[in-house]
């Protein structure tokens, strides 16, 4: 027995689908066709299965399509992902290529700076172990690149042989300023002259790919230049005995002149001897005057820098000229008696910025030094 509700559904159908007949005319004749209720059932099923199987063929074709969407996306990724891989790989690559070729441009600065200040490194001496600020720095560098190892390594090295050598070259000019000072000068004054007048081509230093320089190693630039500005001024100060007599006839300062007896300024120091004896430039410098200077007679002057010069006087003959660079010792002349003089002696003046000061204190630090050297022949040899 059907239930309530499959019976009301065959009754729909059956009211949907009644029988039919159609009037069909064709040449004159009129026909009568009748469609029964079974067969538009049947007509109807049909149309139904072929909608269903259009929309599961539709349904399939979309499936597929965003199945194959799916796998494009999926690609897509994959390849971000390589091309995210690669250019992390490339970065990395970049950042030791950086770091290595800021190596390389700190160790030229630092071999640029040694050949022109100290020629060869210092030996080390106490604690060179690089210090915290050094240590501190190449785990800087290994955190910012991860793999570095030995980059990070030399970095510190390089940054304790900076520390070490702007410490060195503090230490050689701290001694020079000390020497420069004993002989009552002023070494400050010494460094602003040497700055008054430069020049040349610019050759630009640096340590970065920027074209800038590390601070550490800027210091260290300035320590090794005040160094040498330092010990070029010592040098520059007359310090060797322009000859080897054993006393000064006549010092510097008040005197009764050797010709009228009256008071006199005698502005510098006599040194008498046998004519022809050999007269040495008291510093390293270059020769500006050769010739007759009144009161002087046959006169050289040796300009030193930094305001420094040195007059030797009464000459018998010259041995240098005009132009020529000596060194310290340098034979220039010869004693005499030429110009306002009594007998052969050597009239030696030293002048700061052309007036004139005590030439002793030069010469008795000359003599200190030589002594001191002496001293340590002596124990070296003994030892």
């Amino acid at each position: 027995m059907l239930s309530k509700s499959t019976g009301a559904f065959i009754q729909r159908l059956r009211t949907a689908f009644p029988d039919r007949e159609f009037i069909m005319r064709s040449q004159g004749q009129v026909r009568f066709i009748r469609v029964s209720a079974r067969a538009q059932k049947i007509a109807a099923g049909a149309a139904v299965g072929v909608l269903g199987m259009w929309a599961a063929s539709v349904g399939a074709l979309a499936l597929s399509q965003a199945s194959v969407g799916s796998e494009s996306a999926a690609l897509a990724e994959r390849a971000a992902n390589v091309a995210k891989a690669e250019k992390s790989v490339a970065q990395y690559r970049r950042n030791v290529d950086s770091v290595a070729s800021d190596l390389a441009r700190r160790q030229q600065f630092i071999e640029q700076m040694v050949d022109a200040h100290i020629q060869e490194l210092p030996e080390e001496s106490g604690d060179t172990r690089p210090t915290a600020q050094t240590e501190a720095t190449a785990k800087k560098v290994s955190a910012a690149v991860p793999g570095v190892g030995n980059l990070a390594d030399i970095e510190a090295k390089q940054l304790a042989l900076v520390d070490r050598l702007t410490r060195y070259a503090d230490q050689r000019s701290d001694a020079a300023m000390a020497s420069i000072r004993k002989l009552g000068l002023n070494p400050n004054a010494m460094i602003s002259r040497a700055r008054m007048a430069e020049g040349g081509p610019l050759v630009k230093l640096a340590t970065g790919a920027d074209g800038s320089v590390d601070p550490r190693f800027l210091t260290m630039g300035k320590s090794l230049a005040r160094m040498d500005a330092l010990e070029n001024g010592l040098a520059s100060i007359p310090q060797v005995s322009p000859a080897h007599v054993a006393y000064v006839s006549s010092s510097y300062g008040y005197r009764s002149d050797p010709f009228t007896g009256g008071a006199a300024f005698h502005a510098g120091l006599d040194f008498p001897g046998p004519m022809g004896s050999p007269i040495y430039a008291a510093a390293k410098g270059r020769v500006t005057f050769v010739g007759q200077k009144s009161g002087y007679g046959n006169c050289i002057e040796v300009t030193h820098g930094n305001g420094l010069m040195t007059r030797y006087g009464h000459l018998s003959g010259f041995r240098t000229r005009v132009g020529q660079d000596v060194d310290a010792g340098a034979l220039i002349g010869a004693m005499g008696s030429t110009g306002r003089s009594t007998g052969p002696h050597l009239h030696f003046e030293v002048r700061v910025n052309d007036h004139p000061v005590n030439p002793r204190p030069f010469l008795e630090a000359a003599r200190l030094q030589g002594a001191n050297n002496s001293s340590n022949r002596g124990q070296e040899e003994n030892h």
